[in-house]
């Protein structure tokens, strides 16, 4: 399988910054520059290799076993050069051939000993060749500090040996002369100096005729004059001339070194590969010790199973500062294939999406991620991200113009083994407009089957999660009482925005927070305040069952009746979920009868009426027998599951029966219900009409007044009488006024007196 993630991904998740972190732990320019190289590995054989690699380069660390140093000098140079015919290389450079080499021979050495321990890293190394030949080879010519040694042959052997009786012979003469000169008072102070490698004397100027010899130099204020003596000349002439005859007799060892080791040009650069692949293996591992990660199970099936999970570049900027970062408790899977995060802002709802997808990413690189060992993760073919402004000044790009060109292209590639996260979803654009798009989107990805997380705001959004079936809402959890954000997901239960407390607690004064309040529909602040009051009761009930687990652990007399007092909490919560899902069931109906209702007091239309709400209802009751089933299938394979045996058909074709006749008899409740409602709906629509008449003869001969609250015939705006002048009336509707017939007007409130 080939994985292809965008470079888009890697920057909105801040990959980079995890990889300047490792590069810190490399010991070689060369693993750095391979660190900085690292991005997703495409296929999944190799990946998995590359992880258990690091996994056990990581534990090598807790055994006495602990893998040998690796640190060698970059050969890259001296690679190059050996490609080319009749080059050759220096002593150092041979040097660093035989470090690398060494190095690598005991690598493979150790790995072949400890293979029960790295079985990943010894098959890595047992392709490469164990070679002792090359460390031979120089060690033979070449001395630890990098120079040719007197035995790399007979000849140079030789001319070393003449060069030393030279340099004796020459030291004898020049102290000699030193002597005689100093005696006669004609050297400086000094005595002598050093003048391109050759002893001189150090003459005073006013007697240099009466010295023998070649002046090779003066000071600087002239009163000195360095003189070779005459006696030493012909000894150096004839050093230099053997100089030069070692320096030939090197150069051509040098050459026959470096044909004999150019064959192993190839082997040389497979060592120094996978010395830069281990540095950068060992990097990541000294990484993992530090944030404490390891390697997740990885499975088949698509899932994410992440527990105890950290955002890693927030955890070591936390410790940094020493502040606690929370971790968090996730999971995808093929009944939760899209969670909808939702809660106040600051609340970590962004920092959540990160964290996962960074933790997939940095997975998919071969990087061991913190989280608890027995998390699972599986690898995804794609990881799409939409984060963050990317406003495009350059492209003329607005924010929404470029979230919509994300959309397209996450339409483009999504598919069942996709995994998407998008921040802030639907916003950029009218809540409304923006809103309604975001849900078909969101329907899209669901269609399509892919996997993902979305953070929003849009109570649509959250809707549409508890009606989808494999679509969960979830919620940063927020302290009401200290107007906090407590950092905790918690998933099943969509999350309030708590924009008012948020404003409150930023400062916001209390009377702009309540007029604020008046002008928000009121089923919107209902629904707000419903969710707010459930998220409030689960956080006290969540703190009190930590608090009895906490006291359980430290006294274990009383365990049974701590359990007890946790069940009933958690039947409470349960409680309280269900009855938040039954409001928001309850405000979706209303809605729905709401419409029905207006659409057919504006056409007459009863077979219309009838025909639909047959239709809505028969669709709620495929919906309410749907979930029956899976509850009563679940409560089956519950009880097949104790007893450990599958149904029989006897019982299968019962089972089949009840829930035919249960569709049955709702089939008949709806008609019954049908009939009943039809010849009220028609008395509402007459009571109606014969209001309206009489409203419509009350307004007709009604004088309007000031202040009078009215609205347009046709519109729905409401707004206050400002100004009337003959027939025009001037209506201020608090943003803007605007000039009407007063025959286009109907009252809406009279003005009080």
């Amino acid at each position: 399988m080939v994985h292809n993630i965008a470079q888009k991904t890697l920057t909105d998740l801040e990959f980079s910054t995890v990889l300047e972190t490792i590069r810190e732990y490399c010991i070689s320019d060369l693993g750095r520059e391979a660190v900085k190289k690292l991005s997703p590995i495409r296929r999944s054989l190799e990946l998995k290799s590359e992880l258990n690699q690091v996994n056990e380069y990581l534990s090598s660390f807790e055994n006495e076993n602990r893998i040998p140093s690796h640190y060698f000098e970059e050969i890259t140079k001296e690679i190059s050069l050996l490609a080319i015919e009749d080059s050759f290389l220096e002593g150092p450079s041979f040097m660093k051939i035989s470090g690398i080499s060494e190095n690598m021979n005991n690598l493979l050495l150790f790995f072949k000993k400890f293979k029960d321990y790295y079985p990943t890293l010894f098959a890595e190394s047992e392709e490469i060749e164990l070679n002792k030949e090359v460390v031979k080879l120089i060690s033979k010519i070449i001395s630890p500090f990098g120079e040719v040694k007197d035995k790399a042959s007979p000849e140079l052997l030789r001319i070393r040996k003449e060069m030393n009786k030279l340099r004796g012979l020459l030291g004898g003469s020049f102290n000699k002369a030193l002597a005689h000169y100093a005696s006669l008072g004609y050297l400086d102070d000094i005595r002598e100096s050093v003048i391109d490698s050759q002893r001189v004397l150090a003459v005073q100027a006013m007697h240099r005729r009466k010295v023998k010899g070649a002046i090779m130099g003066s000071s600087k204020t002239g009163s000195i004059v360095y003189i070779a003596p005459e006696a030493t000349l012909q000894l150096s002439r004839e050093l230099q001339n053997m100089t030069y005859e070692e320096q030939e007799e090197i150069v051509k060892i040098l050459k026959e070194l470096t044909n004999s080791v150019r064959p192993y040009s190839p082997l040389l650069q497979k060592y120094q590969e996978y010395l830069t692949h281990l540095d950068s293996l060992g990097s990541r591992a000294k990484y993992a010790r530090k944030i404490n990660a390891c390697l997740p199970k990885i499975v088949n099936e698509k899932k994410i199973n992440l527990k105890n999970a950290y955002h890693p570049i927030l955890w070591l900027e936390n410790k940094r500062k020493g502040l606690k970062t929370i971790p968090q408790n996730l999971e995808l899977n093929e009944k939760q294939q899209i969670i909808v995060i939702s809660g106040p802002n600051a609340g970590g709802k962004s920092i959540t999406l990160k964290t996962i997808g960074l933790l997939q990413v940095m997975l998919q690189s071969g990087i061991l991620i913190p989280v608890h060992e027995r998390s699972e993760v599986s690898i995804f073919d794609k990881v799409l991200t939409d984060i963050g402004d990317n406003q495009s000044i350059e492209n003329q790009l607005s924010t929404y113009s470029y979230r919509l060109k994300n959309m397209r292209n996450f339409l483009k590639k999504c598919n069942d083994n996709t995994l998407f996260l998008i921040d802030e979803f639907g916003t950029g654009s009218d809540p409304e407009l923006g809103g309604a798009l975001a849900e078909v989107f969101l329907e899209e990805f669901y269609e399509k089957g892919g996997f993902g997380i979305i953070t929003t705001h849009y109570s649509n959004l959250k809707v549409l999660a508890s009606e989808l079936p494999n679509v969960t809402n979830a919620n940063m959890q927020f302290d009401q009482s200290s107007l906090e954000p407590l950092f905790k997901l918690h998933t099943g239960q969509a999350g309030s925005s708590f924009t008012f407390e948020v404003a409150q607690k930023n400062g916001i004064p209390f009377r702009l927070i309540n007029k604020a309040k008046k002008k928000v529909e009121r089923e919107k602040i209902r629904l707000d305040k419903t969710i707010a009051k459930l998220q409030k009761e689960r956080n006290a009930l969540q703190k009190k069952s930590d608090g009895l687990l906490k006291e359980q652990e430290l006294a274990k007399s009383g365990a049974e009746k701590l359990l007890l007092q946790q069940q009933k909490i958690q039947e409470k919560i349960e409680g309280f979920q269900e009855l938040y899902d039954n409001n928001q069931k309850m405000l979706s109906y209303g809605r729905k009868t709401n419409e029905l209702f207006n659409k057919f007091f504006q056409t007459k239309n009863k077979k219309e009426l009838r025909d639909a709400f047959v239709k809505w209802s028969l669709i709620e009751q495929s919906k309410y027998d749907q979930r029956k089933k899976e509850k009563i299938q679940a409560e089956l394979n519950k009880k097949n599951d104790e007893r450990q045996k599958p149904l029989s058909k006897r019982e299968r074709t019962k089972i089949n029966k009840a829930l035919k006749e249960k569709q049955r008899q709702k089939e008949a409740e709806l008609k019954k219900i049908e009939k009943a409602v039809l010849p009220e709906v028609e008395k509402v629509r007459v009571q109606k009409e014969k209001v309206e008449r009489e409203k419509a003869i009350y307004i007709k001969d009604y004088r309007f007044q000031l202040n009078d609250t009215v609205r347009l015939k046709d519109g729905n705006a409401k707004g206050t009488i400002e100004k009337i002048e003959k027939n025009t009336a001037v209506i201020n509707y608090g943003l803007f006024t605007a000039k009407t017939d007063l025959s286009q007007l109907e009252l809406v409130k009279k003005a009080a007196k």
